[in-house]
C-alpha cells in the first residue's frame, strides 16, 4: 500500500526572464501559501535566473 501525499501539490516553475516553464516540483500548500521562488538554470536563457511558481 502506498503512502498518501497529503498536502503536497505539484507546481510548475517558470523563468522570470523568458517565461518558459522549465521545472516541476512539489510543495506543501499548507505550510507554504505564497508562490515559490528559486534560482535555477534556464536552458533557454543559458544562465541562472529566478524561477517563480506559475499558475
Amino acid at each position: 500500500m502506498a503512502a498518501k501525499k497529503g498536502n503536497r501539490v505539484k507546481v510548475v516553475l517558470a523563468c522570470t526572464e523568458c517565461k518558459q516553464r522549465n521545472y516541476d516540483t512539489f510543495k506543501n500548500s499548507k505550510n507554504t501559501t505564497d508562490r515559490l521562488e528559486r534560482n535555477k538554470y534556464c536552458r533557454f536563457c543559458r544562465k541562472h535566473t529566478v524561477h517563480r511558481e506559475a499558475k
